[in-house]
């Protein structure tokens, strides 16, 4: 069966993995990403890496973008040397940054003027999700899009949900996740914070909880980045401080209150103001031990 190239634009946690999954599948893949290490771990990995999303616009039927944002979306896009400056009539954008609805909803109409499809399709599951070829995709579009890029979707996601036949759900169920994800991780490290201050061993207070009515995925998973002490990004605290201004943002345009929201985004602003914006989400944390004087684990090999 006839494979076309899929382009991916965009190699970090999330493209990295995905252009892999796709390699796995036997699809040939063309990335770029403006990092030369990202690009040649792609070339090691078997697919053909550049150095602009035109290039890459230029080889691929179907091309994904796994940036950070709207912003980053309209450049590799519209931008000096972007992807649809290259892509023949009829090719395919898979569009899975986080963005707002409205910015997904435009982005369908100013493609479609360009003869260009796209599925408005965030994602979730995280770098190791996307190494596996695991993730969720949230994803709406017309049918004529979900048949031409099914393939490309089977390769990369454990589950496909088709919420609707034009672009705007799909990014409002990634908005959704993101409050939620955001919320959870700072409740986690609230209540380990509360914890340790109030003499708990953090070890055996992330068993009990674990097994606990009050346990969430997120608790599962960020805490054993605190007791490990091991901050290294999978998904920064910048990140949160991005979405949750996304649902900030999105929220007061609709005249709804989201205060557990606002709570949550001023605990990861603090942590990246405090200079841990760069580290994995799990360190917004750090903004109360900041505040408590609390005494996090140390890194295992410290």
């Amino acid at each position: 069966m006839f494979k076309p190239t899929i382009g991916i634009i965009g190699l970090g946690a999330m493209g990295m993995g995905v252009a892999r999954s796709l390699l796995r599948a036997g699809f040939t893949v063309a990335a770029c990403d403006v990092r030369e290490e990202a690009r040649a771990a792609i070339e090691a990995a078997g697919g053909t890496a550049y150095t602009s999303p035109a290039e890459v616009g230029k080889s691929s039927a179907i091309v994904i973008t796994l940036v950070v944002n709207a912003e980053q979306t309209e450049r590799v896009l519209f931008g000096p040397g972007g992807a649809v400056e290259t892509l023949a009539p009829g090719s395919a954008v898979i569009a899975s940054a986080t963005v707002p609805p409205e910015f997904a909803i435009a982005l369908e109409r100013r493609l479609a003027e360009r003869g260009l499809l796209l599925l408005d399709a965030p994602v979730s599951g995280g770098a190791a999700k996307a190494a596996q070829g695991q993730m969720t995709v949230m994803a709406s579009g017309p049918a004529a899009v979900f048949a031409k890029v099914r393939p490309v979707l089977d390769a990369i996601a454990a589950k496909v949900y088709e919420l609707g036949d034009a672009a705007g759900p799909g990014s409002t169920a990634k908005m959704v996740n993101q409050l939620l994800a955001g919320v959870h991780i700072a409740a986690a490290a609230e209540a380990m914070a509360l914890g340790i201050r109030a003499g708990a061993d953090p070890a055996s207070l992330f068993e009990v909880i674990s097994n606990s009515a009050g346990a969430s995925w997120m608790f599962q998973n960020r805490v054993p980045h605190i007791l490990a002490g091991d901050y290294t990004p999978l998904s920064a605290v910048n990140i949160f401080v991005k979405d949750l201004g996304l649902v900030s943002d999105a929220a007061r345009k609709l005249m709804f209150p989201v205060p557990l929201t606002a709570a949550a985004l001023q605990m990861f602003v603090a942590a990246s103001a405090a200079g841990h914006g760069g580290e994995d989400d799990s360190a917004v944390i750090k903004a109360y031990a900041k505040l408590t004087g609390i005494a996090l684990p140390p890194a295992k090999d410290a």
